[in-house]
């Protein structure tokens, strides 16, 4: 399951290498440059990737319940 951690490099990626070439003041979206707007984006995107690799990671499963009661 370690390539999931891979999906990290995602938002790094397009917020480094993709403003490059979304860099441009039109269209506006909500009010915002389209560069802005991509950067915003991808932070929130970036957010939700976070919590996707913290949820499918196996070191942050539950530990059994069995092993629980015994170490007490």
């Amino acid at each position: 399951m370690i390539w999931i951690r891979w999906l990290a490099t995602l938002p790094f990626l397009a917020i480094l290498i993709g403003t490059a070439f979304v860099n441009r003041v039109e269209p506006l979206l909500f009010g915002m440059p389209f560069v802005l707007a991509w950067i915003v984006l991808w932070v929130v995107i970036g957010s939700a990737i976070m919590l996707a690799i913290y949820l499918l990671d196996p070191i942050n499963a539950a530990p059994d319940r069995t092993q629980e009661g015994a170490e007490r």
